[in-house]
């Protein structure tokens, strides 16, 4: 994900002179300096120097890290963490009084500029704090500002939402070999029909029970297969699936916290 932000600024029209990146990698480092031409530096270099830190790591990784970083903070420096399940107060108790803290779920389609990142305010962050992120994260996609308490529904919605998307992809797919399609042409016509209906869906701007109506004529073919979706308990299913996320989520940060990680 740390790439995947490198590589949308520059898109977005950042230079390389305006990002300054570290990797514990040595081979790593030189991988991003020759695909991006930034400036690869030490975790405590990049802290000493840059105004807002985007920190990109395993949970488990975090409190090493801030114990590495917060000697070092410029004054007034903004940490954004893309780390997943680890809290706003955790990370701020690592930190110098008073440093600004946001919290961020991204999600993979960042990678094609259509990520969907919720971000969180922190005790000490103020507007521009925010505005500073979104800014940042609108090179990938959308960004939308929530309480933190939100973040373990968000988790379960957007944040893991793209696998749920492939596994329905990939059960079309295989639906469409065994209806007889060849399976390149049982992919063409699921990613394009998905691609489709979420453009039709956010462009339209109508509610998604509105357009699925429109395509189920009564006794039709849609409406046939509707009924066996229903009949498999397949929205209670999606329901149960995102309960299980979001209780996931809350029990990662629960066992980081009782672990020390941060």
């Amino acid at each position: 994900m740390g790439e995947t932000v490198l590589s949308g600024l520059l898109r977005a029209g950042w230079t390389p002179d305006q990002i300054i990146a570290t990797d514990r990698r040595p081979d790593r480092q030189l991988e991003l300096h020759e695909a991006y031409g930034v400036r690869m530096v030490s975790n405590a270099e990049a802290a000493a120097q840059a105004d807002t830190i985007v920190v990109v790591v395993k949970p488990q990784d975090m409190r090493a890290l801030l114990t590495e970083i917060a000697p070092v903070l410029k004054p007034g420096a903004l940490v954004v963490s893309l780390a997943a399940g680890v809290d706003i107060a955790s990370i701020e108790a690592q930190l110098p009084e008073g440093t600004a803290v946001v919290r961020v779920m991204p999600n993979t389609p960042a990678q094609v500029d259509e990520g969907m990142a919720a971000i969180s305010p922190g005790a000490h962050s103020e507007p521009h704090h925010l505005e500073r992120v979104t800014e940042i994260l609108s090179a990938t996609g959308r960004v939308l500002t929530v309480p933190e308490s939100y973040q373990d529904a968000v988790t379960a919605i957007s944040g893991s939402g793209p696998a749920y998307l492939f596994f329905v992809v990939e059960a079309m797919i295989e639906a469409g070999v065994h209806l007889g399609l060849p399976r390149d042409i049982a992919t063409e016509l699921v990613v394009q029909t998905m691609l489709g209906s979420a453009k039709l869906l956010r462009e339209t701007g109508e509610h998604p029970t509105v357009l699925r109506e429109r395509v189920t004529s009564p006794g039709g073919t849609t409406a046939a297969a509707i009924r066996q979706l229903e009949d498999h308990k397949v929205r209670a299913a999606f329901i149960g699936a995102m309960e299980a996320a979001r209780d996931r989520s809350r029990q990662l940060a629960e066992d980081a916290r009782r672990n020390g990680s941060v």
